[in-house]
């Protein structure tokens, strides 16, 4: 599992700058839903072979009322709570806040490991101006500045050895016993719990009628037809008077790691509720992540025929990204439409693991370009010789040539549709890469 870095401080301390610096993006999956504000994202990060996730949350103040402030204050616990390393951000220019010292105290009651950065310390000198913050009780100061890029590596350094993590295979994805790992991910209340149990014919999985507790993804083994899969349900069991209210939320970590582990996701949709701003979400960060997808629409028999063309409608233009992807209408309740479900599954594993030969791509790109030739850049028009294979899960396609920096995101459109069709590569995301041949002229002098 990836682990997972929390950025928590008081306004205005540079936890957003530092967020986009880890990340080198601005998109971030938001828990969007009753009791959690927007301003909790999620997002993904690597240093070095080693990726993690990391968590932004608002301006905490630990002891608020009420308000926005309280709301605040839920969703940053809900973050400190799933987070491996909790980074204490602080300003090393603005100095110690009583705010500062109610965060500490907050922390240091908790017992989590956590690493005290003083951001927007550039041209400061270490020394007398970050004195001040030991009186927190937090160990060493850290200075950065996310705005400048100094100290982040140093930051990210400490904050990972804790963890004493190990650096992942590059052949992650495949498992020797041929097991599919299968996740079924989606927003709460969307009847993961009971599909599952549909599957295994047995109440293995603690379902309850209402929004649900996602604390730690459950696995379980299960076999259909000699095939072998482990199912990763992320809703999880809510313990009564073991957790406290912020915990009551949707986990958006969880389920984030367990499509990371994962072989397929299963994205379950609520027919009901009709597709919502979370759905999307999780969706894009299943395409983002490569893992291969099966889109299934719970509780079908619940409504009518025209919610049933809105819902149409709604997923042409709010999933349009997720076309290759197979779709499916059930009721788990009922058991209804489980069967083809399966099908769809072992197919997308197997377009996921495709393996192509080089001469093959080669002659479908020369096919490609033969009936429709990129566009000219300039003087120039890209030409491309050959493709290779460059991975699996999902399948990666290396084209080489010359100029290729100038191909249009729509050529490479083109491209990826007709590969996807000579492979039948249906259910799984397709990457098409290109690599521009090195001259070996251009370093010599004339």
């Amino acid at each position: 599992m990836k682990p997972v870095l929390a950025l928590v401080g008081r306004p205005n301390v540079g936890k957003s700058t530092l967020f986009n610096r880890l990340t080198k993006t601005r998109d971030a999956i938001v828990a969007d839903f009753a009791g959690l504000t927007r301003d909790r994202h999620y997002g993904n990060a690597k240093f070095g072979k080693q990726e993690f996730i990391v968590i932004d949350t608002g301006g905490f103040e630990p002891d608020a009322l009420d308000g926005i402030y309280k709301e605040m204050a839920r969703q940053t616990q809900q973050a400190v709570a799933e987070a491996d390393v909790v980074v204490f951000v602080v300003d090393a220019r603005a100095g110690i806040s009583a705010q500062d010292h109610d965060i500490a105290n907050y922390l240091r009651r908790l017992g989590k490991i956590t690493l005290l950065v003083a951001n927007k310390a550039e041209g400061m000198q270490e020394g007398a101006q970050l004195v001040e913050f030991y009186e927190l009780g937090l160990g060493d100061v850290l200075p950065v500045s996310a705005s400048h890029g100094q100290g982040i590596r140093s930051m990210v350094e400490l904050a990972l050895e804790p963890l004493h993590l190990e650096v992942p295979e590059e052949d992650k994805d495949t498992v020797a016993d041929g097991t599919i790992k299968l996740a079924v991910a989606g927003r709460p209340n969307v009847g993961k719990s009971t599909l599952i149990n549909a599957w295994l014919g047995e109440e293995r999985l603690v379902a309850f009628d209402m929004p649900g507790t996602t604390r730690d993804a459950i696995s379980v083994p299960f076999e259909r037809h000699g095939q072998k899969f482990e199912l990763i349900d992320t809703a999880g069991i809510r313990r009564k008077g073991k957790v406290f209210e912020a915990i009551e939320k949707f986990s958006v970590v969880k389920t984030l790691q367990a499509i990371e582990s994962s072989h397929v996701v299963l994205l379950l949709l609520d027919a009901t509720q009709g597709i919502t701003d979370q759905d999307a979400h999780i969706a894009g960060y299943v395409v983002e992540s490569g893992r291969a997808v099966v889109v299934a629409i719970n509780k079908w028999d619940a409504v009518d025929k025209y919610e049933r063309e809105l819902l149409m409608r709604s997923i042409e233009t709010r999933l349009a990204f997720l076309k290759f992807a197979s779709l499916h209408f059930i009721s788990a309740k009922k058991r209804q439409g489980l069967g083809p479900v399966w099908g769809a599954i072992t197919n997308a594993y197997k377009a996921a693991m495709c393996k192509m030969s080089t001469p093959v791509l080669t002659r479908l790109l020369l096919e490609a370009i033969e009936f429709q030739s990129p566009k000219r850049a300039g003087m120039f028009r890209p030409k491309m010789r050959y493709a290779h294979q460059g991975g699996m899960n999902p399948p990666i396609i290396v084209v080489h040539g010359n100029s290729l920096e100038h191909v249009t995101d729509a050529y490479k459109r083109y491209l990826e549709g007709r590969f996807r069709k000579a492979f039948s590569l249906e259910g799984t995301p397709l990457r098409v890469e290109m690599k521009t041949s090195h001259n070996p002229y251009n370093d010599k002098d004339n």
